[in-house]
């Protein structure tokens, strides 16, 4: 059964098109983690937080990545890193249209 996994993190630079000009190879790269569907990259330069929804395959494969990021984020200095992975309710979420 698929999940979501939300990650979100104090962040300070880089924004809009400049984020995506420099993490265009780390987006490449989280697509060919095992199990990775897709993911949004979302960002709020007015509440200096940035991170991620993505959808996994299994709460397996979203946890391993999730420690996985989670560890990459600390070595570049990120620190109040925010990662929970929850089940779908596809019923539910069927009704609201999700791109599931």
């Amino acid at each position: 059964m698929a999940v979501i996994m939300c990650v979100d993190f104090p962040h300070k630079e880089l924004w809009g098109d400049a984020m995506a000009s420099q993490m265009t190879e780390l987006a490449q790269s989280i697509m060919k983690e095992p199990g990775c569907i897709w993911k949004i990259w979302t960002e709020s330069e007015k509440d200096e937080i940035a991170g991620g929804v993505y959808l996994f395959d299994t709460r397996e494969n979203a946890e391993k990545y999730l420690a996985k990021h989670s560890e990459r984020l600390a070595q570049w200095g990120y620190s109040n890193i925010r990662g929970r992975v929850f089940e779908i309710n596809e019923k539910l979420s069927a009704i609201g249209k999700a791109p599931l």
